[in-house]
């Protein structure tokens, strides 16, 4: 069993699906290996899928497979372990594009791009760069866009770079020389209604990106759609997000009209543990910004962490060592705060079944009490956890008594 608490625990492995083709890369080499219906074993030895001779590598190293929500990555006991982010792992799935090691060799996962998907043959689209596959074929995708004024719906998590994406959108349009203005969707309601006929008015004739478009305040939704299909206003509407807005309309919290007219095009921003093939580059270029030489070993290091402030963070980090001379502690990600959090409450002295109950237990509370804060109402609370609606007015019971 793992002895760390960053491992992770043993469990049943989850069950396959059909869906993106997805492939294995080992870096520093060409060769990439589909992951499809059947498992691919990893190590040295001659009866692997994935040959790779390397000392740091066992025989039989580690087994991937392609799950729901990613890859499945079970380590088999090897003697240099399997890595993510810098801690020993034993059996996790990983989102696809994420990077890991075998030993000392680094290899990741990415979408194999089907016939009709375009992948964009530089590694720069404007102020973009990136040389990963979710990039490239974020590129291509905005390079279709390029002569076009279709509204476009833009979703990433905070700090990805959807405001660049949106600004690199404006700059190949038919309207880049007109002007750009910014309406942020998420101050206070009052600020946001004095705002919209300014923005719309700064806007005219060119792009108007409406941040934080989740946040809209739902009186105020109204008012921006009868602003967007007024005249005259600005030639294209470009909207970003940190939240699934369709989910929101779905749920009730974001009309729809609205969606709609909004989401005619969109695109996703994927987060930079997505893509850490692209840390060094845009570190090179935040120094070089900021009139400094980037290290090796810093670079090393910055490629170890799990920016969950995605690229905003990794510039902070930059200019920080530009400023002192070292970097600042990295952020811990979700995943090591709760492994942290699990060791202080497990008690190795203690039967293994009782803790484990509690630890449910006290997920399951947490859960209910947030998933109804944002549904509103059981009915939609038990449609977002995909519980029959009986069951989960049980937990909810349950989880009340527990916090009496």
């Amino acid at each position: 069993m793992p002895k760390d608490p960053y491992e992770t625990e043993r469990a049943p492995e989850p069950p396959a699906i059909h869906g993106q083709r997805v492939a294995i890369r080992v870096h520093g080499s060409d060769q990439r290996f589909e992951l499809g219906v059947h498992s691919l074993r990893v190590g040295r030895g001659s009866e692997c899928d994935i040959v790779i001779d390397d000392p740091t590598v066992s025989r039989v190293h580690a087994t991937l497979s392609r799950v729901t929500n990613g890859v499945f990555v079970e380590d088999h006991e090897s003697r240099n372990g399997t890595s993510y982010l810098g801690q020993r792992i034993w059996r996790m799935v990983l989102a696809v594009g994420a990077q890991f090691k075998i030993g000392e060799v680094e290899l990741s996962s990415e979408v194999l791009a089907e016939d009709d998907t375009p992948l964009y043959e530089h590694t720069e689209y404007g102020p973009l760069v990136g040389e990963s596959i979710e990039m490239r074929r974020l590129f291509g995708l905005l390079a279709r866009l390029e002569g076009s004024l279709t509204p476009v719906l833009l979703q990433g998590e905070s700090g990805s770079g959807k405001e660049v994406v949106a600004r690199a959108i404006h700059d190949h349009s038919s309207v880049a020389s007109g002007p750009w203005a910014t309406l942020n969707c998420g101050l206070p309601r009052e600020i946001i209604a004095s705002e919209i006929p300014g923005a719309f008015e700064s806007a005219k004739g060119g792009t108007l990106f409406l941040d934080e478009i989740a946040d809209l305040p739902g009186e105020l939704q109204p008012v921006l759609l009868r602003a967007l299909d007024g005249t005259p206003g600005p030639a294209r509407v470009i909207a970003a997000g940190n939240r699934e807005l369709a989910g929101e309309a779905e749920a009730g919290r974001f009309r729809q009209d609205l969606y709609y007219r909004l989401a005619v095009v969109q695109l996703a921003v994927p987060p930079l543990r997505h893509r850490v093939e692209d840390v060094e580059r845009l570190a090179r270029r935040f120094a070089d910004e900021a009139g400094r030489e980037l290290p090796d070993p810093v670079v090393a290091q910055l490629r170890s962490r799990a920016w969950p402030g995605n690229v905003r963070e990794l510039r902070n980090a930059v200019q920080a060592y530009a400023a002192l001379g070292t970097l600042p502690p990295a952020t811990r990600s979700p995943a090591a705060t709760l492994a942290l959090a699990l060791g202080e409450l497990i008690d190795p002295r203690r039967p293994y079944a009782p803790q484990k109950q509690a630890l449910v237990d006290r997920f399951t509370a947490l859960y209910v009490e947030q998933v109804i804060a944002v549904a509103g109402n059981q009915k939609a609370a038990a449609a977002i956890a995909q519980l029959d609606r009986g069951y989960f007015g049980k937990l909810l019971k349950d989880a009340k008594k527990r916090g009496d």
